[in-house]
């Protein structure tokens, strides 16, 4: 009858120790890039075999180191795109891109990120306009660049043109922003008193060949352009110097 009689309790198990956790600084990377582009209201040219060989000369007078004219993309390469994360639009985007001076490609990274163009139909006269470049010829944070994007209306025939600028990078300057300002308005004040027939109707009345002066400012001629403000430094024409 031993199976009857009342066992003693038995001690209970010690739990298992609770494993000890270091506390783990972790170390924190992050990258902050910044890039803003500008544009101005559209323009309509009037058609004409000549219009759009006269936009490099608008731009030519505001640019540091002379314009290059970027044609829109051909058809085989028409989805190339400067986004890293979808490899084959980035790879037809280096193609297309491979011939730019790093000032061009630089603007065309900026103004296609932020869709500031569309390289499908837009055909893209581009300087650097105010900033300094690096050792390796690229524009730096608070350099601006860019210039006139066009492209021919297929129901009229006119020619649509809008001023546009782009910067950015690692870094921002409070007076960037006002500079972009300066140079877009800059860009579309000399389409208006380019000589170019505006179809337009509230463009203003452009002043009569040879009323442009010497300016006070910065010493540029703008005599026979009928200029309003100086090309070079955006300062209200008032009387030569």
């Amino acid at each position: 009858m031993g199976f009857l009689r009342r066992r003693k309790d038995e001690p209970a198990a010690e739990p298992p120790p609770e494993p000890a956790f270091a506390q783990v600084i972790g170390r924190q990377y992050s990258l902050a890039l910044t890039y803003l582009a500008r544009s101005s209201d559209a323009i309509r040219l009037a058609p004409g075999p000549d219009v759009l060989k006269s936009l490099p000369r608008i731009v030519e007078p505001l640019a540091d180191e002379g314009v290059e004219v970027v044609a829109p993309l051909p058809i085989e390469l028409a989805s190339a795109a400067p986004h890293i994360e979808r490899l084959d639009d980035l790879e037809q985007w280096i193609v297309a891109r491979r011939n730019a001076n790093p000032v061009t490609r630089h603007a065309l990274f900026v103004l296609e990120q932020t869709e500031a163009v569309d390289m499908t139909i837009d055909t893209l006269i581009c300087g650097l306009l105010v900033g300094e470049i690096d050792t390796t010829g690229y524009p730096t944070f608070d350099a601006i660049s860019g210039g006139l994007a066009s492209h021919f209306d297929d129901l009229t025939g006119e020619l649509v043109v809008r001023a546009v600028v782009g910067w950015g990078g690692r870094g921002q300057r409070g007076d960037t922003e006002r500079n972009a300002q300066r140079v877009l308005s800059n860009l579309y004040q000399q389409v208006l008193v380019s000589g170019l027939t505006i179809t337009t109707a509230d463009s203003p009345v452009r002043r009569e060949a040879g009323q442009g002066t010497v300016c006070g400012h910065c010493g540029f001629d703008s005599r026979g352009t009928g200029a309003f403000y100086c090309p070079k430094c955006g300062m209200k024409l008032g009387g030569t110097p």
